[in-house]
């Protein structure tokens, strides 16, 4: 569904809402907490089903589906999915939810739900097609107000809000606009918060949704204990994406970094805040975001005294207190002061800076500290990943491994959890997630697989749960290690060659007559030279003969050492194979669980120890470059270059004017 709608244009948004942001609406409405089957979940236009599925998956009991779809195909397009996916029994109805909802109670009101979730077409100017707006039947505007005619976004909300039980919750997707929009719109979102309906908003990044590039959010409507709320959440998630093809897409941290702050109601810089309602009313009850969240990075500033007398701010260097309190002295043995106040000056070449950080006793202490909480969760988790056993769950082992990793990262200063726990996730989603399933299929087997070529004969065996690296790299260093001394000899001769070549080749060179067209020369072409040679020796030119000989004794080592390297790597190759089919369980999981998993997850945590030293050290490498040299400096080296210039000038009798 979703290469569906991705390929099919503008048109075909209607059937996919990406599985990502469906994941975000159903943890943030709370559908895992849902008690039993019975409790009901509700989209108003489901489209294909895709976020019905995805909200109900979370729901540990599971829930009971309604949904409702104005077009017939896509309807049963939903039907075929919830068929496919384990919901037969989901209710999947068509028609025009606004003016003919299907879903309701015996006394001919709207039938209300536990949970209910929309991703609605965007400001539908068609919307009212079909209802009396002077009087709905379903009383679902009184008390809020009639949305524009031309503009459906606060229908549909609405609608779900009637939709809901006394004490139930859901999300609805809607574009920005219904967050500051005027006249009829502003009164009905005055409405909506006065009665606290709405619990939180959620920005989220542009061009996530098919058929439209434009930003949207999630509106988080709740209405238990909603005459007691006092404020309404907000999160601004605009910022965290990652590019996949023409669109963009919530990464795996990017969602759960959503969920905890939301569900928490942490208050994060520049990134979320409970506003309350007092404050929304005095800003006229407009919503929108950047309103109450200020998410735009820090200009940049340019200190003219220091262009103009040298010498690094000092508020620029206590903008980096992050890393001077886990760091305490080494600002000390990077900076001293300047010869006036408020200003700094490096005590070290700018080029020294990044070698400084990484020998300074307090990063190495750093790096020991972070490695040691991976140590920490790696001791723990270990022996649980090498007792995984055919019918173990692929999704709880992931769940407990990532839990217990961010927990773990929780409060360490500079390194950003959500980072470590993306690292993982990354990894699961492309290798692990393929391991965890052939073992809790086939349980601890290194088997092997014959590959073979176009016709049929088998050329290699090859082992996806165990690569011949790891393999190697345990059992066989030592063969692997002679033959890249083979390798590293021969890379000396091909070296040799060539200075030989560079040196005697090209025209009137002493190897000009073994030198082919495409300038390759061959064993074949130096041997029936020096027969030449041989022939009239009065004629030869003993050069030539000797730097022949030379070239040709390193064609021949080259060749020699080219049979020893496939010699061996033949041998290293029987070897391995020979390995896979005695190696015990034990050796399986050590290879698997240590070797691959942890050493490659070890790897990725070092890259974050590495990202945080470069970008202390780059940035102040940037501010000591920028005032480096000061202007009045400049301009006297300006002052002469041009004088210099101008004598050179009036010495060629140039005029300059």
């Amino acid at each position: 569904m979703r290469n569906f709608a991705t390929q099919s244009g503008k048109s075909k948004g209607q059937f996919y809402t990406p599985a990502e942001v469906s994941r975000v609406i159903s943890q943030v409405i709370g559908v895992n907490s849902a008690q039993s089957q019975s409790q009901t979940i509700y989209d108003p236009t489901c489209g294909s089903g895709s976020l019905l599925l995805k909200s109900a998956d979370e729901a540990e009991r599971g829930l009971t589906i309604y949904g409702q779809e104005m077009d017939n195909a896509t309807r049963a397009l939903a039907r075929m999915n919830m068929i496919l996916h384990g919901h037969p029994t989901a209710e999947i109805w068509q028609d025009n939810t606004l003016s003919s909802p299907y879903f309701k109670d015996a006394d001919g009101s709207l039938k209300t739900f536990d949970f209910a979730v929309a991703n609605p077409p965007f400001s539908s100017k068609a919307w009212s097609n079909g209802l009396d707006l002077a009087k709905d039947e379903f009383q679902r505007f009184d008390n809020y107000g009639i949305p524009p005619a031309k503009n459906g976004d606060y229908a549909f909300l609405l609608h779900m809000v009637c939709s809901l039980k006394s004490n139930g919750k859901g999300a609805i997707i809607l574009p920005h606009g219904v967050l500051f929009r005027g006249n009829a719109e502003a009164e009905i979102r005055k409405n909506l918060i006065s009665k606290g309906i709405i619990k939180g908003i959620i920005g989220l990044p542009p061009n996530l949704f098919y058929g439209t590039g434009i930003p949207a959010c999630i509106i988080v409507l709740d209405k238990e204990d909603a005459e007691n709320r006092q404020g309404i959440f907000m999160i601004d998630a605009s910022k965290g994406f990652v590019k996949d093809g023409n669109k963009n897409r919530l990464r795996e941290q990017d969602i759960h970094k959503i969920v905890d702050v939301f569900n928490k109601q942490l208050e994060v810089a520049k990134y979320s805040r409970m506003v309350p309602v007092e404050e929304i009313a005095g800003n006229e009850y407009n919503l929108n975001i950047p309103r109450y969240i200020d998410s735009q990075e820090e200009e940049d500033i340019q200190d003219i005294e220091a262009h103009l007398l040298g010498g690094i701010p000092k508020r620029d260097i206590e903008a980096l207190s992050d890393y001077w309190q886990v760091y305490p002295t080494l600002q000390q043995e990077l900076f001293e002061a300047a010869d006036r106040p408020g200003y700094l000056m490096l005590k070290i070449p700018g080029s020294e800076v990044k070698a400084c950080i990484f020998a300074h006793p307090e990063f190495i202490s750093y790096g020991k500290d972070i490695q040691a909480v991976f140590e920490t969760w790696q001791g723990k988790h270990t022996p649980l990943l090498k007792a995984i056993q055919p019918g173990d769950k692929p999704k709880a082992i992931i769940y407990a491994l990532s839990e217990d990793l961010l927990q773990g990262f929780t409060g360490k200063s500079l390194i950003d959890k959500y980072d470590v726990y993306q690292h993982l996730m990354t990894y699961w989603v492309e290798s692990m997630k393929d391991d965890v399933y052939i073992l809790v299929e086939d349980g601890w087997k290194a088997e092997l697989k014959a590959v073979t070529n176009k016709k049929g004969v088998v050329t290699d065996y090859v082992c996806e749960l165990i690569p011949k690296e790891l393999m190697i790299n345990r059992y066989f260093q030592t063969e692997q290690a002679a033959i890249a001394t083979l390798e590293t000899k021969k890379d000396e001769i091909v070296r040799q060659q060539e200075e030989l070549q560079e040196e005697h080749g090209g025209d009137d060179g002493l190897l000009e007559e073994v030198t082919n067209d495409s300038g390759k020369i061959t064993k074949a072409n130096i041997n029936l030279r020096i027969k030449e040679i041989q022939k009239n020796p009065l004629f030869a030119d003993a050069d030539e003969l000797k730097v022949l000989k030379s070239y040709l004794k390193l064609i021949e080592s080259e060749a020699e050492l080219n049979k020893e390297i496939r010699e061996a790597t033949q041998s290293l190759h029987n070897q391995v194979l020979k390995k896979y089919q005695e190696l015990t369980e034990d050796e399986i999981k050590n290879l698997v669980v240590d070797d691959k998993w942890m050493q490659t997850l070890r790897q990725a945590i070092a890259s974050e120890m590495d990202q945080i030293s470069q970008r202390l050290a780059q940035r102040i490498q940037e501010l000591a470059e920028r005032y480096d040299t000061p202007l009045p400096e400049l301009t006297s080296r300006v002052d002469e270059l041009t004088t210099k210039v101008e004598g050179h000038l009036q010495q060629m009798g140039i005029v300059w004017l």
